[in-house]
């Protein structure tokens, strides 16, 4: 199999001089692409002759987008279709970069598009140029709008519940439960995942505990969610917070240096939430800075979205293994065959079952210099 990467223009300037008349199809002002009229017939392809398949994904900053996502994506797509081809291209965080990104791959003939869109409203432009072009899209861990074909994620609701009960039951264990407050760190109000978790957290939080202050987070950017989390501790006082509820690792990075920063020792920080599972993250749980993280075994993800990409191309159903199509709904109410997985809770107590059993990262790579004396190190080294 071959993989190319598609060069981003910040990076590679003239890169895309090639696709210069497609790109007419961008909107002025919002950026969005439009569809050419009817959806194009569909042409289908088989796995001994190979086809090219497009893998688009959203940002840098969370690291599991190019530690695992996209390896393991091309790595299943070499066992189902050797001879295929797979062109890579990560956004950055920009929408527009990735409807750029997404338009020089259509120009280049790509069969399969498999999108982990930067913003799933603004991506409704891509879906329905892909399908005006008689090519099928696979939304990629965040539902895409425009109709997408086929969508592998997570029970996203179901993350926020386990994030949110994992933090009631610290405070439960902690006793903290009817004291202070705790402070809330959503996702990114373009993430149509970020509503989802945020849904699933309030839900397990209603009548349970007291919000001190609740944000959103643009970009899910750690540093948003420091200058944040400063501002709450400006707001709620320091003695107050009893907790936090932070969407993902990199939202309790920021929170957890906003409070190291405000004088907080490692033993007296409240319990934070988090989710991905980033080694930072795993880090920050085994030297007791992190309560826990949310791991989402992002194999299968990879594995199923490579398979659906497969059969869209082929026109045969997608070999899914042990995993059930179900459906979702995107924004625009339009029903999509989906795989829904299933999260985990990751704390200290369990790192060695989950991430380390699992492959995600060996005792070598947690246990680095600075956590080599953390307990867990102690113990696994």
């Amino acid at each position: 199999m071959n993989t190319r990467r598609f060069a981003s223009r910040r990076t590679a300037a003239g890169g895309f001089a090639a696709v210069g008349a497609a790109l007419a199809l961008l909107v002025s002002g919002c950026g969005s692409l439009t569809s050419s009229g009817e959806d194009a017939e569909r042409e289908t392809h088989t796995v001994e002759e190979g086809f090219h398949v497009g893998l688009l994904l959203p940002d840098l900053h969370t690291a599991r987008y190019e530690a695992f996502d996209r390896p393991f994506f091309e790595e299943e797509m070499n066992e189902l279709c050797p001879s295929c081809e797979v062109s890579y291209a990560n956004a950055d965080g920009d929408v527009d970069e990735q409807q750029t990104q997404a338009q020089a791959m259509l120009t280049d003939g790509v069969d399969v598009l498999v999108l982990d869109a930067v913003d799933a409203a603004a991506a409704a432009g891509t879906v329905n140029e892909a399908k005006s072009q008689g090519v099928p899209v696979v939304a990629y861990d965040r539902l895409a709008e425009g109709g997408a074909d086929m969508y592998v994620s997570f029970d996203n609701h179901r993350v926020g519940q386990v994030q949110a009960q994992s933090l009631l039951e610290a405070l439960e264990a902690e006793g903290t439960t009817g004291d202070g407050s705790i402070v809330v760190m959503h996702g990114s109000p373009t993430d149509p995942n970020a509503s989802s978790f945020k849904a699933g957290a309030m839900e397990v939080f209603e009548g349970q505990i007291e919000i001190g202050q609740e944000f959103d987070t643009p970009d899910w950017s750690p540093d948003e969610a420091n200058s944040q989390m400063e501002g709450a501790i400006t707001s709620v006082g320091l003695d107050e917070i009893t907790g936090v509820y932070a969407a993902n690792d990199g939202l309790a990075s920021g929170v957890i240096s906003a409070l190291r920063s405000a004088g907080v020792t490692v033993e007296d920080l409240p319990p934070v939430t988090g989710q991905d599972a980033e080694l930072a993250g795993i880090q920050r749980i085994v030297a007791d800075e992190q309560y826990m993280t949310v791991y989402k075994a992002i194999r299968p993800e990879a594995q199923v979205a490579a398979a659906m990409a497969v059969g869209l191309a082929t026109g045969e159903d997608p070999q899914l293994g042990e995993y059930t199509l179900t459906e979702a709904e995107d924004g625009n109410g339009e029903t999509i065959d989906a795989v829904l997985l299933e999260p985990t809770a990751v704390t200290k107590e369990n790192v060695g079952d989950t991430v380390v059993s699992d492959g995600i990262y060996s005792i070598e790579e947690i246990c680095t210099e600075d956590y080599a004396d953390t307990d867990f190190c102690q113990e696994a080294l």
